[in-house]
């Protein structure tokens, strides 16, 4: 027997051009298949289709949104607020108590793709967990190799050690699988010349890069002027930090890191000049707002990126600093911060269209005779 169903929603998006705002998807069932028929406004669906089933959808329909960013190995870390600095000492005291994270990032990547999410970007610290996203068939994305190497003095031994690594996680790539990628932890946790070493590999090799930027205040006044919490944070690890008298992004642009067009995550402490080098650049960012909230870091200047044109994805960062990781979540948080200055089509977009695009990889999409299947239906709470 033929039924048909209108799914209507505050947001209709099939990958397409501009979301709808009331929009519906028709959706055809013969017994043996389910199909999209038709993507409308929802008034136009209920006139051409008067004895359809009429089924709330809820907050969007859209095709599955992308996790941009994420912690997997943390996934077994306590949730902690507080300080940026605080939880910087926090992450590192989780990992020497807890060393191996690849039971942990098993867990997360399952939460995640229990929640209906089968693309991430997540950064990497373990080659354990490295295999073991490289070897799951139910995902694809980005596994970012992190890096971190402040010391000038060991940028060559490092990059040399790095590109090994790199090359060996490569040969165990699948078509349609994960992809490896290279994630030089912050600008000021790797020196100038590991940054340029490792940017130049990304643009020869093909490389995704993904990059911490701009996440809290004391970063700024660490680029600035070298003073602040984040400054004495480095010096307790003997770091010696030197000021550039650039923001964190000017200092990337300085280095010819953006060159290489990594994906530039959290981006809260920002002015409008960063914005226009990050344009100018082609680079994507990820906001994570639940994480921006639990450490104080600030409120994400959405406005000023949509206003540049820059494409804007979301991630949950790890489990320490976000409750779920669920990027539903993310994006319904992320409605409540920024009210009318990011539209709920906006929201959608950026979480399914931006996270693609932040990882490299084609947006999908959904037309008239596509399965069903291809369908995310978001939960009502999201709304």
């Amino acid at each position: 027997m033929l039924e048909r169903t209108i799914l209507r929603a505050e947001v209709v998006y099939n990958g397409l051009g501009t979301p709808r705002a009331d929009g519906a998807v028709v959706v055809q069932d013969d017994g043996s298949r389910r199909q999209v028929i038709a993507v409308e406004s929802a008034g136009r669906a209920r006139e051409a289709y008067p004895d359809a089933r009429l089924e709330d959808a809820g907050f969007a329909v859209s095709p599955p949104p992308v996790n941009a960013h994420t912690h997997l190995d943390l996934s077994g870390m306590p949730y902690s607020e507080g300080s940026y600095e605080g939880f910087i000492r926090a992450v590192i005291r989780h990992r020497r108590e807890t060393p191996g994270g690849v039971e942990a990032a098993r867990r997360g990547l399952d939460e995640v793709v229990q929640g209906g999410v089968h693309v991430i970007g997540d950064i990497v610290t373990d080659e354990a967990v490295m295999r073991h996203l490289l070897q799951r068939t139910d995902v694809a994305g980005v596994a970012y190799w992190e890096v971190i190497g402040p010391d000038p003095a060991d940028a060559e031994r490092i990059f040399e050690r790095t590109r090994a690594r790199l090359a060996a996680f490569r040969r165990l790539e699948r078509p349609g699988g994960v992809r490896v990628g290279l994630s030089p932890h912050t600008p000021h946790t790797v020196s100038a010349p590991l940054l340029q070493r490792l940017a130049a590999l990304a643009r020869a090799e093909g490389l995704p890069m993904q990059i911490h930027v701009a996440e809290s205040a004391e970063e700024v006044d660490l680029h600035r002027d070298g003073g602040g919490a984040l400054a004495g944070f480095l010096a307790s690890f003997g770091v010696a930090w030197q000021a550039s008298g650039l923001s964190p992004v000017g200092y990337l642009e300085s280095l010819g890191v953006l060159e290489a067009r990594p994906t530039l995550v959290h981006m809260v402490h920002v002015e409008e000049e960063d914005v226009r080098a990050v344009q100018r650049a082609d680079c994507a960012v990820v906001h994570c707002p639940r994480s921006n909230e639990a450490l104080g870091c600030g409120r994400f200047p959405w406005e000023l990126y949509a206003r540049f044109g820059v494409d804007v994805a979301f991630g949950t960062d790890s489990r320490g600093s976000s409750p779920s990781l669920a990027v539903t979540d993310e994006v319904a948080f992320a409605r409540e911060v920024h009210g009318a200055r990011a539209n709920p089509q906006a929201l959608v977009r950026a979480a399914v269209k931006g996270g693609y695009r932040a990882l490299g990889m084609i947006p999908p999409r959904f037309q008239r005779g596509a399965s069903a299947d291809a369908m995310f239906v978001w939960p009502v709470s999201t709304a």
